[in-house]
């Protein structure tokens, strides 16, 4: 197919801060994680797979919870509002944890 450029799983795009592999990176409804270190250009985000990221200490996260990726400290939590959904907790990380696993949707 002549028109078709990657399968999506991995993609470029360009960041305006310091972005680390493994970080989450939001760009409006585009969610992935990073898999290279950036500042200020570009890095690959991953967008397909499941991956270990810090939440939010304070939700009880229940495995098949929707999680968002906070617009102010950059963890994952389970609140929806002002904040961008990035995939599906597959572990539990109950109140006090500091990671979860997540499937990117």
């Amino acid at each position: 197919m002549k028109n078709k450029i990657s399968e999506g799983k991995r993609i470029e795009v360009a960041v305006a801060d310091t972005v680390m592999s493994g970080d989450i990176v939001a760009i409006g409804d585009l969610v992935g994680i990073a898999s290279t270190d950036a500042e200020d250009g570009t890095t690959v985000i991953d967008t397909e797979g499941v991956f270990t990221v810090p939440c939010s200490t304070t939700d009880d996260i229940a495995v098949g919870a929707s999680v968002y990726v906070s617009a102010t400290s950059g963890s994952v939590t389970v609140t929806a509002t002002d904040n961008t959904l990035v995939g599906v907790a597959v572990s539990a990380a109950p109140s006090g944890s500091t990671e979860v696993n997540i499937k990117i949707v």
